[in-house]
Formats: C-alpha cells, sequence, structure tokens
C-alpha cells in the first residue's frame, strides 16, 4: 500500500526534482517507510511506501528488463503469483518478490489485457520512456483513489488531491457545480470533484495519455445474469468465495489485523480470518458497538481492542479529518473510522474489513423493506414477479390511493427505481438545496442527470438489481471506499476489503434476486451463509454502520456552540442563505426540528472549505 504522485508539464523542467519531492511529502502518511522517483525530460513520478510484502526489496519505481518502462504502484494484486509464475515461463526475470513486478511485466507481454487478469485493488502507471505514453489504471471497483488534473499543457496524477496543490501550475479553485449535487448526496457526486479541473478515474476503467491528449476506456462492468439455482446452492456458493476470498486477502508479510463491530459483516471476516487482534470503537453507551464486538471476540476466542470516543475527540479532529478526505463528506462515519484505523494503526500495517457486502447482496433496507408487516412484506414480493410494464402501471394506480399501512412497502415493491431511489444518502432534497444556495452555485448538474447515467445501463435489470448497480457505481465509489481508504491511510494503515472481490462478485452477479433480498431479511442468502461462522444473533442483525451521536452532539450547548460560530463565519453567506442555515441550526437546538443531517452536511462543508481555502490547505494542527 502507497501512494504515488506525477506530472507532465514543459513549464517546469528545472524545478522537476523539487517539485515531485512536495508532492510526495504532502502524502508521506501513505507511506513512511521509504520513497522513490523517476524524472526525464518529459516526466516526473513520485512514490511513497507502506511495507507490506517483500518488505526489503518492493522499492519503487520499478523498471522492465531494458528500463524503458517504469511503474509506480499503489495497492495490492492478490492473485500475484500466479501471474508471476506464467510471466516466468514466458522468459521474464524478475528481481523482487513483490506483487508490484507482475504489473510492468505483465503489461509488457499482455498490454491493455493485463487488466483483465488482475484481482486486487491497485492504481497504477506506467511510463514508457519510448513511446512518450503513460498508461494508467484503477481498480473494478474503484477501492483505491486515482485524481488527475488536466489543463492546457499540463497533466498531473495522485492518490490524493493535496498532493496537488504543490505543483506551481495547479490552480486552485473551487468547482462550484459540486456544491448542491453534494447537499443531496452528502459525497462529491459529480465528475469534476469539488477542485476545478480535478477529476476521478473512474473505477474500472484505464487511460492513456500522450502528446497531450487524455484517453479514458473502460476495462469492467458488472454483468448480472441470475441463474436457476436453490436457496441451498446458492448459500454454498457464497460461504466458498467468501472464505476463499478472506483466505486469498490474507496475503502479507506483515500482521492482519481486523475492525469489528456488532454487524453481520465485519463479523463474519473476523470469524473466517481469526486474526490476533481486532478492533473497535463506540461513543459511549447508547452509540457503542465495541460492547457486541467484544461479546463475539470473547465467543471466538480473539482478542479485541477498543475505545470509547468522546464528542471533545470529533469535534478537535474534524477539521483534521476533512483535510485528509480531501473533499467534504458528511458521512459521520467518517469519525469513528478516523479514530478506529488510529487504534488499530498502532499494532498493525494491515486491517481487513466488512465493506462491500451490501452493495454485492442488497443489505440495504432502502432496497424495499419499508413495513414490519410479514403480511405486506410478502405481498410485496408477489407484486415484484409481475411483468415490468404490469408493475409501473401498478405503481401509478398506487400513488392516487389516500395512505393506508404498508402503502409505501407496495409501492416500492412495484416502482421503477429510477423514481425514487438515489441511493443510500438523501440529505437536502433538490428543491431543498436549490433554495438555500446562492445564486452562483445553483447551476449544477441534476440530480436525474447524475443517476440516470447509471440507471441507462441496466435498464431491463430488477427494480432491486439497478438499486445495486447505482450504489455500486455512485455511493460506493464516492462514499464508503473513499472514506475507508482515506481515513485509514491517515494513519499508514492498508485497508483490505476481502467481501468486495472480483470473485465474490461473480459470485453475487448469478444469485438470484429473491435469495438476495425478500419479506425475511436483507441479504438473506448471505446471512444464511453467515449463519454457519457466527451465531444467529449477529448474522441476522439489521445494518447499523458506525452510530454517531450527532443528534445529541448538536443538542448540546457546548458542541452547538461549535457549530454554530463556524457557520456564522463571513464567508459562509458566499455559499449559503446564511439567515436560513442559522435558524436551522437554532431550530434543531431548540427541539423544533430534526435538521441534524442537513446541519451536519453543510458544517463539514464550510469545515473542508475553511481548511482548503481559507487556511492554504495545510493539515490542521491538533492541539
Amino acid at each position: 500500500m502507497c501512494g504515488i504522485v506525477g506530472f507532465v508539464d514543459k513549464k517546469t523542467q528545472e524545478e522537476k526534482n523539487i517539485i515531485i519531492k512536495d508532492m510526495m511529502d504532502a502524502i508521506v502518511h501513505r507511506g513512511p517507510n521509504s520513497a522513490g522517483k523517476y524524472i526525464d525530460d518529459d516526466i516526473a513520478m513520485g512514490f511513497r511506501r507502506l511495507s507490506i510484502i517483500d518488505l526489503e526489496g518492493g522499492s519503487q519505481p520499478l523498471y522492465n528488463q531494458d528500463r524503458t518502462k517504469v511503474l509506480t504502484f499503489n495497492g495490492e494484486i492478490y492473485n500475484y503469483q500466479s501471474i508471476r509464475k506464467d510471466l516466468i515461463e514466458k522468459g521474464y526475470e524478475f528481481k523482487t518478490n513483490t506483487d508490484s513486478e507482475v504489473l510492468i511485466h505483465g503489461y509488457q507481454e499482455y498490454g491493455v489485457e493485463l487488466l483483465q487478469k488482475l484481482r486486487g485493488m491497485f492504481a497504477f502507471v506506467i511510463w514508457d520512456t519510448e513511446k512518450k505514453e503513460l498508461f494508467g489504471a484503477r481498480d473494478h471497483f474503484g477501492i483505491k483513489p486515482f485524481y488527475y488534473y488536466h489543463s492546457d499543457s499540463v497533466f498531473m496524477y495522485g492518490s490524493e488531491i493535496k498532493s496537488f496543490l504543490q505543483h506551481p501550475s495547479f490552480v486552485k479553485e473551487l468547482n462550484k457545480e459540486a456544491l448542491k449535487p453534494y447537499l443531496t448526496f452528502q459525497y462529491p457526486a459529480t465528475k469534476e470533484c469539488f477542485f476545478k479541473n480535478v477529476y476521478h478515474l473512474p473505477e474500472g476503467h484505464y487511460f492513456k495519455y500522450k502528446d497531450g491528449q487524455l484517453e479514458i476506456h473502460e476495462y469492467w462492468d458488472l454483468k448480472q445474469k441470475e441463474e436457476d439455482m436453490t436457496l441451498e446452492e446458492a448459500i454454498d456458493y457464497i460461504d466458498n468465495t467468501v472464505c476463499e476470498s478472506v483466505e486469498t486477502h490474507k496475503i502479507a508479510d506483515v500482521e492482519v489485523g481486523s475492525f469489528l463491530s456488532s454487524g453481520v459483516d465485519s463479523s463474519l471476516v473476523a470469524s473466517i480470518l481469526k486474526p490476533a487482534k481486532t478492533y473497535s470503537v463506540g461513543f459511549g453507551t447508547s452509540y457503542n458497538e465495541s460492547t457486541e464486538a467484544k461479546a463475539l471476540t470473547d465467543i471466538l476466542g480473539l482478542e479485541n481492542k477498543s475505545r470509547t470516543l468522546s464528542g471533545d475527540e470529533a469535534f478537535k479532529y474534524f477539521p483534521q479529518i476533512q483535510y485528509y478526505l480531501d473533499e467534504p463528506d458528511s458521512n459521520p462515519s467518517v469519525v469513528p473510522l478516523f479514530f478506529l484505523s488510529e487504534l488499530a494503526a498502532r499494532d498493525v500495517k494491515v486491517v481487513m474489513s466488512g465493506e462491500g457486502a451490501d452493495e454485492l447482496f442488497a443489505g440495504y433496507i432502502d432496497y424495499g423493506w419499508h413495513s414490519n408487516s410479514m403480511a405486506i412484506r410478502k405481498l410485496g414480493e408477489a407484486l415484484k414477479k409481475l411483468p415490468q410494464e404490469s408493475r409501473h402501471k401498478l405503481s401509478k394506480r398506487l400513488q392516487k390511493l389516500p395512505n393506508f399501512p404498508g402503502k409505501l412497502h407496495l409501492l416500492k415493491a412495484v416502482q421503477p427505481a429510477e423514481e425514487y431511489f438515489i441511493g443510500q444518502a438523501l440529505v437536502f432534497t433538490e428543491e431543498e438545496a436549490q433554495n438555500i444556495v446562492k445564486p452562483a452555485y445553483q447551476k449544477a448538474p441534476s440530480v436525474k442527470d447524475i443517476v440516470m447515467e447509471k440507471y441507462g445501463k441496466v435498464s431491463g435489470l430488477s427494480e432491486i438489481k439497478k438499486m445495486q448497480y447505482l450504489d455500486m457505481h455512485q455511493w460506493m465509489t464516492g462514499d464508503i471506499l473513499l472514506k475507508a481508504d482515506k481515513m485509514s491511510m491517515a494513519h499508514s494503515l492498508e485497508l483490505r476489503v476481502p467481501l468486495l472481490d472480483k470473485k465474490l462478485m461473480e459470485c453475487a452477479e448469478v444469485i438470484p434476486t429473491k435469495y438476495l433480498f425478500n419479506e425475511y431479511n436483507t441479504k438473506y442468502a448471505f446471512r444464511q451463509a453467515a449463519f454457519r461462522h457466527i451465531p444467529k444473533e449477529w448474522a441476522a442483525r439489521p445494518k447499523l454502520g458506525f452510530p454517531v451521536p450527532i443528534k445529541d452532539w448538536l443538542r448540546t450547548e457546548k458542541f452547538y456552540q461549535i457549530v454554530r460560530e463556524e457557520l456564522s463565519k463571513d464567508f459562509v453567506s458566499e455559499f449559503f442563505d446564511q439567515e436560513a442555515v442559522l435558524k436551522l441550526v437554532d431550530d434543531n437546538f431548540k427541539g423544533l426540528v430534526d435538521g441534524r443531517r442537513k446541519i451536519w452536511t453543510l458544517y463539514t462543508f464550510i469545515t473542508w472549505y475553511d481548511v482548503y481555502f481559507i487556511q492554504g490547505g495545510k493539515k490542521p494542527v491538533v492541539a
């Protein structure tokens, strides 16, 4: 696990060495063990290393045999040994035992087809010194971040945006079109990041850059293809694949620990991995999952280390959390994840976590669980079996009926997902966002434009499969995976996600929808597989995420005053109707409204903007 940076810029020939070092230093937290760089007349490439595999011999950049290709790489290739064996049989010589080296020899042998062979999490670039061409790729799911900046004659890339701030040709400018969608989605939802001219390389894509021209191509996407199987066959397939994936993700020359909450996903990973150490955090008593985590480790015979966090700690470190994130993300779970990573990093360099199972195996109640009545749920499942045209006609009739118990559940069972589902977060409605931002920020991609780009690719699938596809390409990449990477790497900790794996995706793609989500539970077959490894009490629990007491905080005088003071600053009026914002904060404090998610989203953006634009993008110092 590492961090990579680089740039092509004809204007900075003499200063390349200094600039690339400054860019590397900005992401030293991603790789504190060693550093390396490559510079020629055309390009500068930098690398920071966190040593995981081949601790002594894995420094980068790496070169091919005739040194015409140069590699820098962030991530892990879990099937590198089989690829390495094939390449050795084809005559390639390896100088290290790292997974990195299979990329450079593999690209020389297979070209772009190398990407079809890889299993892992990765963001890497290869510079061809003969063709003067830069090739780069990001993993199938977007587990590892990859940003690029393209303006005029300048192209730069990196694992984190903050490295770009060190380059004299980078123009730091706020992308005004990103703000309004963020208020709805709670994370950066537009193609262009919050910084103007900065973009994510999309998950499952590669690029080529030559002579100032950038080409981006897709190499992988989900291919939903349900197969006819029994429930027991589905459970067996899931169980076997999960066990194999956890085993595959263990590869390392250092100790591997595990995060552990009270939910089924991390509990399943920990029970299969059986690490020497597990880690948990929580807030107080009502928002503390570490108690249940400790109970499970006692049953499994594992060690659990935990911390109880305070509101004082959360607010003290919140500016630093937003600094590490690069862009504002108001998902409250970034706070406990930051401290959980710090706790684990005291002992280990690598941890496993449970991200991915909800998206692959339909674990969110928003996919259609809106009633506690079993009769209503069963009726809803029956309605889902109607032809699509019939379901959509029925949804229009249901919308016209007066409210009755179970109406919402039945409506969601037959309504086209495109008409109501935008993913796992909806903070401000589009109308509310339009009303609260100033005119200069009202022009932005609509919510419909953002989600329909994804929905348009899966129009023929079941409604649940469509929602899963949207979450995989929107919510998971824009929120879940980015915060997991940034919060762990803030503490030089590698986070692995064995439940989000290429082989596991191949499994999930063929599981019938009726075994994913039904009247009995979310991710039904997955939970049945989990029963084989953990007590039913854990496997049957509903998803909680990281419970964070922002409701309590915003109605506590001390923290209410902190938030109100931030939202009272003069520059806030540049973005928002400040009078309306402060009224929302006050009314929430008095208990007149529940505005916690909206206030936290506004507070997050203002904190982030203060760090990067008022304070200049320096890491905030915590006293």
